[in-house]
């Protein structure tokens, strides 16, 4: 079939996430034949390159067509390629999770597989309200989230999220939550600036604390960036004021780091930044560079124990498992990625690209509609506003980021703007000339559909 009819087919058997089908009617918005991946560039049906400015939904770390990794999954191919994790093992889920907890300085050193972001949450959040169960403590069975978060799109995850256009028409199936303000220091809740921020928002989940801190099993949040939410960015500070507020009432702290983990940040895990220590964490995406899927969620040992017993009447076991789970084609792959992460000297080596996108995002400052530029080391965003002065965000009918988006694929990147926020979240492979060629691309495709007034 040719590309045409290959479309053709793709549209009428196929439900896209995320979109509306009817939209797709329109030529200009029918889905684009990709046939290759090479680095940081995506090639379509018609040999056109572009940018994946958006590490193919934020899993990319080293480059599509990693030789490396191919090499992996081959070799693994010829060894096992699943059984089943009940009642056997295999030697990548093992080697990859010792490598993990090192990694994780032995503070926390149980680790849980399953298969996607989404999932490991729902593990999170069942784990922690198993976990207060056993401690004797059932009444402590709701959590707390924060507004314009997202934790995925599983019942769970849901639950714990604050994206109303998402998670709004769900609402009947959810479990009830409370819901704290969100450290958005642009539009801070609280009405504090970055100059001044004492992490004044935070009070909002001691308020909620002090009243049902009795009934609550834990708080769940994403570590310095809200991403679905918009990219939305908070300091260090917040989380480590957290983990005392989550010691001082007793309870768990779970981290999302679905989306920041494996260096998004520039470190290993956000929370590093913050100096702490998480009860939970769950990661998945660039947990295998972007190669398959695989999650996890790691906790502690003290966590652990309260499930670890002789158990005759099957009280303490964790009830939670996947067909797929420790699926040793991706274990073989994690594996080989933690290597190369930490024969990169990934921490140092991101520090030259880190700087540069901050160098190169100056561009748009300057610019009418931009109301603020943030950067939390290899996530850049640029939040559009109709005014500067007030705020004003554009409407979601003005359809701003479909437009950018349009445009940037005619300039040759994958932009995918969310909401009012264009950002890049890159593989770490990115060549400094191509940071430049990137945010180029991204500024003249916001001057095509906002033109700046000179």
């Amino acid at each position: 079939m040719d590309k045409k009819e290959l479309i053709e087919e793709d549209l009428k058997y196929i439900w896209r996430p995320f979109t509306q089908m009817k939209s797709l009617e329109e030529d200009i918005n029918k889905p684009i034949l990709i046939k290759r991946g090479k680095g940081i560039y995506l090639e379509d049906a018609d040999g056109k390159k572009y940018i994946d400015a958006v590490s193919s939904w934020w899993v990319n770390t080293l480059g599509h067509s990693n030789k490396r990794i191919n090499k992996a999954i081959a070799k693994q191919t010829k060894q096992i390629e699943h059984v089943i994790f009940a009642g056997f093992t295999h030697k990548p889920v093992i080697e990859f999770s010792k490598k993990l907890v090192k990694l994780m300085n032995n503070k926390l050193t149980k680790v849980f597989f399953s298969d996607n972001g989404s999932t490991a949450v729902e593990v999170a959040l069942k784990m922690a309200y198993q976990y207060q169960v056993l401690k004797g403590k059932p009444e402590k069975r709701k959590f707390i989230a924060l507004k314009n978060s997202y934790h995925g799109d599983t019942l769970g995850a849901v639950s714990v999220g604050g994206i109303d256009m998402y998670h709004k028409l769900y609402k009947p199936l959810l479990f009830e939550i409370r819901q704290a303000e969100s450290p958005y220091c642009y539009r801070c809740p609280m009405g504090c600036t970055k100059e001044n921020c004492d992490c004044e928002c935070l009070q909002s989940v001691e308020n909620i604390l002090k009243e049902e801190a009795q009934n609550t099993a834990g708080i769940i949040i994403e570590p310095l960036v809200q991403a679905a939410g918009g990219m939305i960015m908070y300091p260090p500070k917040y989380i480590t004021k957290l983990r005392s507020l989550c010691d001082k009432y007793n309870i768990l702290l779970i981290d999302d780091e679905v989306a920041m983990g494996f260096y998004r940040t520039g470190k290993l895990f956000a929370y590093e930044h913050a100096n702490i220590v998480p009860d939970i964490v769950c990661a998945a995406k660039g947990i295998t560079a972007g190669y398959m899927p695989l999650s996890v969620t790691v906790t502690s040992e003290e966590i652990f124990n309260a499930f670890y017993d002789d158990d005759k009447d099957g009280y303490k076991t964790f009830y939670h498992g996947h067909s797929y789970t420790a699926y040793p084609l991706a274990l073989s792959v994690a594996l080989e990625n933690l290597k190369i992460l930490e024969e990169m000297d990934i921490e140092k080596y991101l520090q030259p690209k880190i700087k540069k996108f901050e160098q190169e995002l100056q561009i748009f400052k300057n610019h009418k509609n931009v109301g603020d530029i943030r950067q939390t080391g290899m996530i850049c965003a640029i939040e559009l506003v109709k005014d500067k002065n007030t705020k004003e965000p554009f409407s979601y009918e003005e359809g701003i980021g479909k437009k950018i988006y349009l445009e940037g694929l005619k300039l040759g990147a994958i932009l995918r703007p969310m909401w009012n926020c264009i950002y890049f979240i890159t593989p770490y492979i990115i060549k400094e000339k191509e940071i430049e060629k990137l945010v180029k691309i991204a500024y003249t495709a916001l001057n095509k559909v906002l033109p700046n007034e000179e």
